[in-house]
C-alpha cells in the first residue's frame, strides 16, 4: 500500500461495546470522529435544535449588545448593518435583515463593501457615508475585530459599534460598544469555531429571548421557533466558510440543509431551478459547488449586494432576474479564470529552464479575488506550491509603490504559511493555513519572490526529510459488493459532510477495470466501470480529471487499488449509487 494511505486502527473493544446499538460501519465512523460514548453518538447522529445549541448569553458582551439593539429599535435610531462580501457575510446580513423585517423595524440599512475597490472589513469612507445617512448604531457581521482606527472614527461620529465576528482578534481590540466573538479573551462560550453567520444568529437568539422574557410589543409577530427558518442562511454560510462541522456547527449544518431543502426564499428557489437542482434533494455538494460560487461571483466580478438582494428579496420577478444575473456573473468568472489558466500554461510551456519547485506567476491586470480559484487547479495538477499575484486598483503602500496581492496553494505536503514565514521580509502581509493562504507585497519585491520561495522550499524539504509525512487514513477496506444502498444508508447518517467531518474514505483492493470513458464537452471528466461478484456494474467518477491524471495507467483490463467515497447521484431525477474517485495506485 502507498505510504500516503493507512487503514484506521480497529475500534477498541470497550468503545465497540458502548456503541453496540449501531452497525459496525457506523461505530467505526463515529470513533474516527472522536465519538466514543452513546451520549455523544446520539448528539451527532440525531441533533436536536432545542437541546444541542448553547445559551447565546454565554457569549461575552451579549447582554450589552442586545440591550443596545433593542434601545435603537425603541428610539427609532437608524441602524447600519455592515457585512463582509462573501458567502458567510452575505447570508449573515440576510439573517439580521430578516429579523428586523419580522419585528416590523425598517429604519436600517445594509452596507456591503465592494471587494475589489474597498477590500475586507470596515473602511473610513464607508463609515463616513453611513454617518451622513444618519446611522447611530453600526452592527458588523463577519468582520470588524481588527478594525481599530475605523471604530475610532465611528466613535468620533458618535456611532455606537457592535462587532460580531469570528476571526482571530489582533493584539489591540477596537473600542467598540460591544464585541461578540467567541475567540476573544474572556469569552467562555463553548463553541469557538462558529462562522460569522453563526455568530449573528446567536445574537438573534438572544434578542428573541429578551423580547419574550420582557414581553416587548415588537414580539407580537414572532411565532415560537420562527428563527429556525433563518437556518437556511446559517447552514449555507457554515458549509461555505470551511469551519469544522462538529459541535454546534453540526447542528447548524444539519438543520440548515433541512431548511434549505424546503426554504420558501424565492431567490433560492429560482437559483435551484435555473441550475436544474431539485431543491428537495439538494446536498451539501450542491451548495458548495453550485450555490456558493454564484454568491461569491457577485463580489469577485461585480457588486456583492446583488447576492444579498437575491437571498433577501420577496419579489418573484426580481428573484428570477437576479438568479440569471448571478449565473451569468459566474460564467463570466469562469471565462476570466480560464483565460488566466491559459496564460499561465503558455508561460510554463515557454520556460526553457528546469521546472521550479514553486510556481510564481502574475499579471498586474489579474484580479486578486480570482487567484485562489486559479491556484487550486494548478497546485493539484502539478503537485507543488503555487503563488499567483495580481493588483487591485488604487492600492499603494505607505511609500506610494503599488501593492501586489495574491493567493497561494500547497499542492502537496508543503505548509505554505511556513514557506512564507521563511522569507517574511519579502511580504507586507501574509496568512492562511497549511494548504492555502494569501499575501501582499510591494511591487519592488515581486522580481525576487520566485527565487526566495524556491530557496525556502529547498530548506523546508531538507527539514521535512527528517520528519514523518501526514498520512491519509482510510475508514474501511471494502469490496465492490459493499457498494449498495445498505452501506449508503450508514454513510448518509453522517451528512452533511465538510471540514472535520469528511466523507468516509474506502479502499477497494485489486479490482479490475471493465470500462474507461471520458465525458463532458471537453472530455475532461472520467468514468470507470467495474463488475461486482454478481456481474453488475459499479461506476466510479472523477470530475475535471482524466485517465492521465493519476500515477498509474487506467485502461480496460488493468487491475488497480481504488480510493473512493460513496455518493448518491440524482442526475435527471434518477437515483444512482456510485463511487467518487479520490486516488488510484
Amino acid at each position: 500500500m502507498s505510504k500516503k494511505y493507512a487503514v484506521r486502527t480497529p475500534i477498541p473493544n470497550e468503545i465497540n461495546e458502548t456503541l453496540k446499538e449501531h452497525n459496525e460501519l457506523v461505530r467505526s465512523l463515529l470513533y474516527a470522529r472522536g465519538i466514543d460514548n452513546k451520549l455523544e453518538a446520539d448528539k451527532f447522529l440525531f441533533p436536536k435544535y432545542d437541546e444541542h445549541l448553547h445559551d447565546p448569553y454565554l457569549l461575552k458582551d451579549m447582554d450589552k449588545a442586545v440591550k443596545r439593539i433593542l434601545k435603537a429599535t425603541k428610539n427609532d435610531e437608524k441602524i447600519g448593518i455592515f457585512s463582509d462580501y462573501d458567502a458567510d457575510g452575505i447570508p449573515g446580513a440576510v439573517v439580521l435583515h430578516d429579523f428586523f423585517k419580522k419585528i416590523g423595524y425598517n429604519n436600517f440599512v445594509n452596507y456591503i463593501p465592494l471587494r475589489n475597490e474597498e477590500g475586507f472589513g470596515l473602511n473610513d469612507e464607508a463609515i463616513t457615508n453611513l454617518h451622513e445617512q444618519g446611522v447611530k448604531l453600526l452592527v458588523t457581521i463577519d468582520c470588524g475585530i481588527t478594525d481599530v482606527s475605523q471604530v475610532d472614527l465611528a466613535n468620533k461620529y458618535k456611532i455606537d459599534v457592535i462587532i460580531t465576528d469570528h476571526h482571530i482578534p489582533g493584539k489591540k481590540l477596537p473600542k467598540a460598544f460591544a464585541i461578540i466573538n467567541p475567540k476573544q479573551k474572556g469569552c467562555e462560550y463553548p463553541e469557538k469555531m462558529l462562522c460569522g453567520s453563526g455568530v449573528i444568529f446567536k445574537v438573534i437568539q438572544a434578542l428573541i429571548l429578551e423580547i419574550r422574557n420582557c414581553k416587548l410589543e415588537i414580539g407580537a409577530t414572532l411565532q415560537l421557533g420562527w428563527e429556525k427558518w433563518l437556518l437556511d442562511m446559517v447552514g449555507l454560510a457554515t458549509m461555505s466558510d470551511m469551519v469544522p462541522l462538529l459541535g454546534e456547527n453540526r447542528v447548524f449544518s444539519y438543520f440548515g440543509m433541512k431548511v434549505l431543502n424546503k426554504s420558501p426564499r424565492i431567490g433560492l428557489m429560482k437559483l435551484f431551478s435555473l441550475l436544474k437542482i431539485n431543491q428537495h434533494t439538494a446536498t451539501e455538494d450542491d451548495i458548495a459547488f453550485m450555490i456558493t460560487p454564484r454568491i461569491n461571483a457577485a463580489s469577485r466580478m461585480g457588486i456583492p449586494r446583488d447576492a444579498f438582494q437575491l437571498l433577501s428579496t420577496t419579489d418573484e420577478v426580481e428573484a428570477g432576474m437576479l438568479a440569471e444575473h448571478l449565473n451569468a456573473k459566474n460564467d463570466e468568472r469562469k471565462g476570466v479564470v480560464g483565460s488566466m489558466v491559459k496564460e499561465i500554461k503558455k508561460k510554463l510551456d515557454a520556460r526553457e529552464e528546469e521546472m521550479k519547485h514553486v510556481f510564481v506567476f502574475g499579471n498586474p491586470e489579474w484580479k486578486p479575488s480570482l487567484l485562489g480559484l486559479v491556484a487550486n487547479s494548478f497546485s493539484d495538477e502539478h503537485n507543488r506550491p503555487v503563488f499567483f499575484w495580481g493588483r487591485e486598483a488604487k492600492n499603494n503602500d505607505s511609500n506610494g509603490s503599488s501593492v501586489i496581492k495574491g493567493s497561494c496553494r500547497a499542492g502537496g505536503e508543503t505548509d505554505v504559511v511556513v514557506l512564507m514565514e521563511k522569507c517574511k521580509d519579502v511580504f507586507i502581509d501574509y496568512g492562511g493555513h497549511k494548504g492555502a493562504g494569501g499575501f501582499s507585497l510591494s511591487q519592488d519585491n515581486i522580481h525576487t519572490l520566485e527565487e526566495r520561495l524556491n530557496k525556502a522550499f529547498q530548506e523546508l524539504q531538507s527539514d521535512m526529510s527528517k520528519t514523518v509525512f501526514d498520512i491519509v487514513l482510510v475508514d474501511k477496506k471494502m469490496t465492490l459488493d459493499d457498494v449498495n444502498w445498505n452501506t449508503y444508508s450508514s454513510v448518509e447518517k453522517f451528512a452533511p459532510f465538510g471540514l472535520s467531518n469528511p466523507k468516509p474514505l474506502f479502499l477497494f483492493e485489486n479490482i479490475n477495470i471493465s470500462a474507461v470513458k471520458l465525458f463532458g464537452k471537453e472530455k475532461n471528466h472520467l468514468e470507470l466501470k467495474f463488475k461486482n461478484s454478481k456481474g453488475k456494474d459499479v461506476t466510479a467518477m472523477a470530475f475535471f480529471k482524466t485517465d492521465k491524471s493519476f500515477s498509474i495507467p487506467l485502461e480496460t483490463g488493468n487491475t488497480i487499488n481504488l480510493m473512493a467515497t460513496l455518493e448518491k447521484s440524482v442526475f435527471r431525477n434518477f437515483p444512482e449509487l456510485r463511487l467518487r474517485i479520490v486516488d488510484t495506485f
